[in-house]
Formats: structure tokens, sequence, C-alpha cells
């Protein structure tokens, strides 16, 4: 007879998000591991509020981490850093089977190395892949040091780590794959999509440095496209910390907005929307999914756009989100010197109406669910997986070499 076998000690993982973004995927993830691996799994780790609703105290808000302005920096720097040291060192005193950090890389990497220095038999998974594909590249050969696994969001970017020298990197799918519900429209919505006047969405980005460089532009843009089509119904979503930096810039708009903060609201207006203006950002990604043809627009400080040039960005076809996830440059793309009111008004107006260059974009956008893998298991189970099974077989020996 065999002897009885001992029980499983319970699998240990830790979670380490540092901003909003990350710490929904952090829930999602943590929510994930016990679906499969039950309630004994002990989960610890830094994140937000969705990550203490999943089971993780943190302990530092999160908030903390965010600056806000260059000016705060010297004055913050000492907090963060000893956060980083707190995070690292909390992670080598309890040697959890697994460690995963979650996106912001300024933050999570520096906790990654330290671990990797101090406890170097726990294998360190990262969610969500640094955009080594567009800026400072080196960086993914310099993972293969402290990263075992990446976890990719985008499809293109196990592609680009094996170019590029990087960790072994798995696509487990975007996280707006799970949430396509809120893009897809009813038949009420499609209606609403295809009468008039068309609803038409003004996005000028989620920080307060975008609004400041393109809200003026989008409001004189939206001016020429009324001036051209006729009415407009106008939406503009925006963030509840930029609401009051919005009113003041659209208070003198010609064609005025209805300003939209509420998420389950700005959603319902991508569900009905015949057309957008958008920064470039993960916002033409969720725009594509939603089906609405878009014209994308940007303007950063001239140096910075020299220097990003010279680092990486002429190697890219794009810098739209939207266009390199389906390998073509279907969302036009204004930069610097070309985002104008006429050239922003140029390309939207044949979008609102039935041409050529609309069904362009709706048929590309179809494709989206093949290119991203939609059907398929969800993301945070597909991360959850490979964290698991990780976790059980600990560092792999290629890493260990590597190191």
């Amino acid at each position: 007879m065999h002897a009885p076998q001992p029980p499983r000690r319970p699998l240990a993982v830790e979670l380490i998000a540092a901003e909003e973004s990350g710490d929904a995927l952090g829930a999602a993830l943590a929510r994930a591991l016990v679906e499969r691996e039950g309630k004994a799994l002990k989960l610890s780790g830094v994140g937000g509020r969705a990550m203490a609703a999943a089971g993780i105290a943190s302990p530092f808000p999160i908030d903390e981490l965010s600056i806000i302005g260059v000016s705060a920096i010297p004055r913050r720097l000492p907090m963060i850093l000893r956060h980083i040291r707190e995070t690292a060192d909390a992670a080598i005193a309890a040697r959890p089977d697994a460690l995963v950090i979650i996106d912001s890389p300024d933050f999570t990497h520096r906790v990654a190395r330290r671990v990797r220095r101090h406890a170097p038999s726990i294998p360190i998974i990262d969610y969500v892949s640094p955009s080594v594909w567009a800026w400072r590249p080196w960086r993914a050969r310099a993972m293969r040091r402290y990263i075992d696994c990446v976890l990719a969001i985008l499809p293109f970017e196990s592609a680009a780590h094996v170019r590029l020298g990087g960790p072994p990197c798995v696509y487990v799918g975007h996280p707006l794959i799970e949430r396509l519900e809120e893009l897809r429209s009813n038949a009420d919505e499609v209606r609403r999509r295809q009468s008039e006047p068309p609803l038409v969405l003004a996005l000028p980005g989620s920080r307060a440095s975008e609004i400041r460089r393109l809200l003026a532009i989008f409001g004189a843009a939206m001016a020429q496209v009324a001036a051209r089509i006729g009415p407009l119904d106008l939406v503009l979503p925006t963030m509840p910390h930029l609401l009051v930096q919005v009113r003041e810039g659209v208070a003198a708009w010609p064609v005025q907005p209805r300003i939209v903060v509420d998420p389950a609201e700005k959603w319902a207006q991508f569900r009905k929307a015949r057309a957008a203006l958008a920064a470039s950002g993960t916002v033409t990604l969720e725009l594509a999914l939603a089906g609405v043809p878009t014209v994308a627009a940007y303007r950063i400080p001239a140096v910075e756009w020299g220097v990003a040039r010279l680092a990486r960005l002429p190697e890219l076809f794009s810098i739209i989100l939207a266009n390199l996830v389906i390998g073509q440059k279907i969302v036009p793309e204004l930069l610097q010197r070309d985002c104008t009111p006429e050239k922003l008004a140029d390309a939207l107006v044949p979008l609102i109406a039935e041409t050529p260059a609309r069904r362009r974009q709706i048929e590309a956008f179809a494709r989206l669910d093949a290119i991203m893998g939609v059907g398929q298991l969800a993301p945070s189970s597909q991360a959850a997986a490979i964290v698991l099974d990780l976790a059980r077989r600990g560092r792999p020996a290629h890493a260990k070499a590597a190191a």
C-alpha cells in the first residue's frame, strides 16, 4: 500500500500594484487565483481599493505614489524610495511562492530588482509589459536578470520580447476583453448611432497636460466640423479630477459639449457614438473595440518629441495603440504640427458620413476579436494559471542561468 500523501502546503502569492489601472488588474487576478486555487491560497501585497476588496490589504495607500507635476518630485521622492524598500523587504521576509508586479515599472521594477538580489529563489512575474517596443528597447534584455515571465496584454508584445532579447513573454489578453459588454451596442444604441444629429465624442486625454495642449484645438476642430455638416451632439467624457479644468476650457467652445464623468455613462456614449476625436492612448483601442471610427491626435513639447524619435519611434509604423494591435495604419494619426483644427476636421468629417474611410475602419475593427483572442479564456484566468504554475514549480532553470 502507498503511504497517504501529506496535504499540500497552501501557496502564497504576493501582488504589487502602484496605480489605479494596476489595482484593477491586480483585483481581477486575485479573484481568478482564488477561483482556481481555493481560499487556502495566501494573498498579500500592495494595491488600492479594488485589491483591498479582493482580499489584499495594502500597508500604505498607493495614492502616495502618484506624483503630479515636476515640482512635486523632490518632495515626494524620499517617501517613494522608502516604499520601494519596504515593499521589497516585506516580500523578501515573507518568501512567497511567486511575486507578481503589475505595470508601473518605475516603482514595481525597482521592487523586483531588490527582491531578486536578496531572495533569488522567488519567481517574479511582470503583469503588463513595459512598452519596450516603443521606448528604451534595451530594457527588454535587462529584464531577463530579474523577471522570469512577462504576462502581456497586447498580442504583438510576445514577438517584440523575442526580437529584443527579453524574458519569456506570454500574451494572456487585454483586460478590455473582460468588459466587452460595456462597449458593444444593443439594437437601440445602434439606432442612435445611425440617427441625427450625429453623436460625436471628444476625448482630449486623461492627464492635465494633455487637456492643456489639446482642449482648445479639439474645440476649434469641432466648430469646423459643425460648420461643414451641421449640428452635432458633442460629448466629452473626462475624469473627476479634470472636471474643473475641462469645464473652464470648453466654456468658449462654439459647439458646447455634454461633459460626462460617470464611467457607466461614458461607456453608454461609446456605444452610441458615430465617430470620435481622441488623444493617443488606450482610448483608441477602447473606441476600436466599440466600433467607433476615430481620428487620433497628440502634441507634446518639441524637445520630448525629438528625444522620442531618436530613441525608438522611427521604427514604429504608428504610435496609435489601435493601429499597432490591428497591424495596419487604420486610424488617422495627426501628431505635433499636423495636430491642427483644420487637419483634424478634414479627417473627422468623412468618418461621420457613410464613406469608404468610415467603412475601412469598421471592417478593420471587426477583426479585433480574432486578433485579441476574444472568446477564449478570460485574461485574468489565463494570467492566474501561469502564476500558479510558476508558484508550484519555482524559478525555471533558464531564468536562473540568465540571472
